[in-house]
């Protein structure tokens, strides 16, 4: 068991570490010397747990869509809307999930790996679906174009938020996305009792971890 666990931290090491190495200088200009100067492993630990550098890009990768914090909520648009604040509350906190974007924006990244993109896609058209099925949509509301619409918008939100000088919090920026959005496909009776503040993330994250809240809270 002890083993195990030291195996399992050290892959989490590697993948975390390369991770952050694709941030920092891309898919091309990460190298396994590079990861063995961070990191303090040898090549031979390295590839005990990850053939190639390839290999842990598809295991970033694999790691993008992600349901954690998530939970089953009264209406399958506060669902959809959780996973849009989860995932932006984590990814500026996450090295992986920033990688999994930056790598599905690489062009070279992209042709050998391709994206998670289609997942979230499916995923949202899913719970849109249910939405839609239980009346919290406008009969006009058409679930795969809103779900491919969105995943564009939000993957543009949150690679304008990073490029730009200022300051901007991206849980904040998804938040006012949704604002945008929702009234234009929501039913009035449901928006109002939808909860889009920009803080719920946080929220649903320490309550899934079993943690208290903050006593300023």
């Amino acid at each position: 068991m002890v083993r195990q666990d030291r195996a399992i931290r050290t892959r989490n090491l590697i993948l975390e570490s390369m991770a952050s190495l694709f941030n920092e200088v891309g898919y091309d200009a990460a190298t396994i010397a590079a990861l063995v100067e961070r990191t303090g492993l040898t090549r031979g630990a390295l590839y005990f747990h990850f053939a190639s550098k390839e290999d842990m890009a598809r295991a970033v990768l694999d790691e993008a869509v992600t349901r954690e914090g998530f939970s089953p909520q009264a209406f399958k648009m506060q669902e959809w809307v959780d996973l849009g604040l989860l995932l932006a509350h984590r990814l500026p906190r996450e090295p992986i999930l920033r990688a999994a974007i930056r790598l599905a924006v690489d062009p070279k990244a992209r042709r050998l790996f391709g994206t998670r993109w289609p997942d979230w896609v499916t995923l949202g058209h899913t719970l849109l679906t249910e939405a839609k099925e239980s009346g919290e949509l406008f009969g006009h509301a058409d679930p795969a174009a809103i779900s491919r619409a969105f995943v564009g918008a939000w993957t543009g939100v949150q690679l304008v938020t990073e490029a730009l000088e200022e300051k901007l919090d991206l849980s904040e920026e998804i938040a006012g996305l949704y604002q945008l959005l929702l009234p234009s496909i929501v039913t009035p009776a449901v928006l109002a009792r939808l909860d889009l503040s920009p803080h719920r993330a946080e929220r649903l994250l320490r309550e899934s971890r079993g943690q208290e809240a903050p006593e300023h809270e």
